[in-house]
């Protein structure tokens, strides 16, 4: 099952948050006391991996608290849309018996006393059969009983019976206006058609199987519609929750000490009114306990010594330095484990862990290839205590779910160095191959500016309740808004965008490589004397087309001028322009441009704006060249075929392995070509003429 998307309501500071969209990566950026944690702790609390339940004092809304403690049956806080998988939407659809277009999504929610609701968003509920047709069995079937030769003297009275019979069903569906029959009209059907006994037709009846076939018909159509609610199947309903994926919470408040005094954890283990911080590192505790699999009790008895004083025997200190040595090795047993898991993960040290117990205390000790000599955890960065603590939650909890568990993780990261913040934010894309990930932040490092589609703002609306949105710039009016926006502003570059774009023509293109180009092509232009803009031309790559929509809501500013957004003439290209006509350019189509329209080729890509020749002759020796190849790129190219698609196709063919990047790297290439004086001359007239139609839509010529 993955989440496609959640509301919260009622719940702490957040009233409604309304349907916010779920990616692979999600990230919720807002100021502090905005009230990010708050869209992430009842996520959490709908199917928790461990601990997470309900608590009254903390999560009702303080407003409200005397209301909803009042009630008899509690308000939902939290609902989730999934998509389920192939066979769990084929069992559904088994169970319910309903097509599997109606069951492959599910919302559940989940109120404050814990109890769990299943909704089918899509179920419509069996069709119902067509009026027409309906009348077509009954005329059929008289057609064909009156064909029927009656060579038995008791299929004349049967025949004549079975006549009558269907005159009065015919009778019943044509006085039927709407264009289908419901259930109570079928029944009625049936009941007239079950005035014919055809228990007592003799065997060799020639008649009755033709209208026991009808007979069937009807029942196997009111089976077909007589379907209850998929939500009161309590089967299809314990399957999605048995199914629902867990959710694995952690913040900073549960970072590791690296002296942890044992009966103190034993204390803290067993108690309820812990509060937030206190609750949060009695948690990683009991995961860190659970991943060396000893209970710090048990590790205080294998390590307990003799009273002072006493006078213990052989056999006694035999005992005693048995139990010490198992625990020694059990101890090095875990943390050669944990050293050997963590750097799959870690990549900015070589780090090794060992765990010591000492009497009382239980200790973690960290050395590396450049630090070999021991240091307790705390003497190390906070950075690497949040990404253990982080790490062992996440192995533990999730190990009996770790497919398909969510990760929700607040504040991550915050004590990293902004490079190691960096490659958080990459681990994050790497994990999410298998683990979806909520995070909260206000650190311009770990929002990745190629993928602002994943990016949502949260501030405190003029109610004062917790607001969050898609659009960056959705609440321009409320000053912790804009706050809010400032670490995406700082990751795109644009912490002074206001002014670094003030009175230019802004494009949105869909990535690097075509900045590139089209600056490479701007340049040429206006070097010709072929364009003379009054205004500079920026280009703002999105980072993909799932991108335009949040560099539009930022660069958009506050006078809501509408950019221009040039995009691929390929699938996805054509369907994002067709959404935004549709969305937020509906009153600006003409502010959205397709290739296609100036590369005179169908899924045409920004290269196809490049004469032909002029960029195979630059892919021909940007390539490796394998000895046994036969023909060069610039050999083979075709004019007809977008150059991208050849160049994939020629390089599969030829086993030239193409690097991450390459298109950047041929754009940044091609950009350098272009500039030179001698380039004019390899341009087709075509394409320059191309060129300045463009540019001539783009500045509204």
């Amino acid at each position: 099952m993955k989440l496609m998307g959640f509301r919260v309501r009622q719940f702490r500071s957040v009233e409604d948050s309304g349907w916010i969209k779920a990616n692979d990566v999600t990230a919720f950026i807002g100021t502090n006391e905005s009230g990010k944690t708050n869209l992430l702790v009842p996520l959490w609390k709908l199917n928790p991996a461990k601990d997470g339940e309900i608590n009254a004092i903390q999560d009702y809304p303080r407003d409200k608290y005397h209301i909803i403690r009042a009630q008899n049956r509690k308000p939902v806080f939290i609902e989730a849309r999934f998509e389920l998988s192939e066979q769990l939407t084929h069992t559904v659809s088994t169970m319910t018996r309903l097509p599997r277009d109606q069951v492959s999504q599910v919302i559940v929610k989940k109120d404050f006393d814990g109890l769990f609701y299943v909704e089918f968003p899509e179920a419509k509920g069996p069709s119902k059969p067509e009026t027409q047709i309906i009348r077509d069995k009954i005329v059929q079937t008289v057609q064909d009983i009156n064909g029927i030769p009656t060579t038995l003297r008791t299929d004349e009275p049967l025949k004549e019976s079975i006549l009558q019979v269907l005159a009065a069903a015919l009778s019943v569906a044509e006085d039927i206006t709407e264009l289908t029959i419901d259930l109570p009209v079928l029944t009625q059907i049936k009941v007239i058609l079950n005035e014919i006994d055809l228990s007592k037709a003799a065997r060799r009846s020639s008649i009755s199987p033709r209208f026991g076939q009808l007979v069937d018909e009807f029942e196997e159509l009111i089976e077909a519609i007589d379907v209850p609610e998929p939500e009161e199947n309590e089967e299809a309903n314990k399957l999605i929750l048995d199914n629902l994926p867990s959710f694995v919470y952690y913040s900073n408040y549960g970072n590791l000490d690296s002296e942890i005094y044992l009966p103190h954890v034993i204390q803290n283990m067993n108690r309820n009114d812990l509060g937030v911080k206190e609750a949060a590192k009695a948690r990683t505790l009991k995961v860190l306990f659970n991943f060396v699999k000893l209970k710090p009790q048990e590790i205080l008895e294998l390590g307990q010594d003799f009273a002072q004083g006493s006078s213990p025997t052989q056999e006694q200190i035999d005992v005693v330095a048995e139990k010490k040595k198992e625990r020694d090795v059990l101890l090095q047993s875990a943390s050669t484990e944990l050293t050997s898991r963590f750097r799959e993960w870690w990549k900015q040290g070589d780090y090794r862990f060992r765990f010591q117990a000492d009497g009382n205390h239980f200790r973690i000790w960290v050395s590396d290839d450049k630090r070999p000599e021991d240091i307790e955890l705390e003497g190390r960065s906070t950075g690497l205590q949040w990404f253990l603590s982080f790490y062992l939650v996440f192995l533990v909890e999730s190990q009996s779910s770790h497919k398909g568990a969510i990760l929700l993780l607040d504040e991550p990261g915050n004590s990293l160095h902004p490079i190691a913040q960096r490659d958080l934010s990459a681990f994050f894309d790497n994990l999410s191959k298998t683990n979806q990930i909520f995070y909260t932040t206000h650190s311009p490092f770990m929002v990745d500016p190629n993928h602002l589609d994943r990016v949502k703002a949260v501030y405190i609306d003029s109610s004062g309740s917790t607001s969050v949105s898609a659009n960056l710039r959705a609440a321009e009016g409320e000053v912790k808004q804009t706050q809010s926006i400032y670490p995406v502003h700082a990751a795109l570059g644009l912490s002074v965008s206001d002014t670094l774009l003030q009175g230019c023509i802004s494009v949105i293109v869909e990535g690097t490589s075509d900045q590139y180009y089209l600056s490479a092509i701007k340049n040429f232009l206006i070097g010709k004397g072929l364009i003379l803009p009054s205004r500079e031309i920026v280009f703002i790559p999105a980072g993909g087309v799932k991108g335009i929509a949040a560099v539009v809501s930022i660069i958009s500013g506050k006078d809501q001028t509408l950019p221009i957004v040039l995009l691929d003439g390929d699938g996805p290209g054509l369907s994002g322009a067709k959404k935004l006509k549709e969305t937020i350019f509906e009153s600006s189509p003409n502010n959205v441009i397709v290739v296609n329209d100036y590369a005179a080729l169908e899924s045409a890509e920004i290269e196809d704006l490049i004469s032909v020749d002029f960029l195979a002759s630059i892919v021909t020796r940007m390539l490796p060249r394998p000895a046994d190849l036969e023909e060069d790129f610039l050999d083979v190219v075709q004019s007809d075929i977008p150059i991208v698609q050849q160049i994939e196709t020629y390089a599969s063919s030829n086993n030239i392995e193409l690097q991450k990047g390459w298109k950047v790297e041929l754009a940044q290439r091609t950009k350098t070509q272009l500039l030179r004086e001698k380039a004019a001359k390899q341009i087709d007239d075509s394409k320059i003429e191309a060129w300045v139609k463009l540019f001539q839509h783009i500045l509204g010529v």
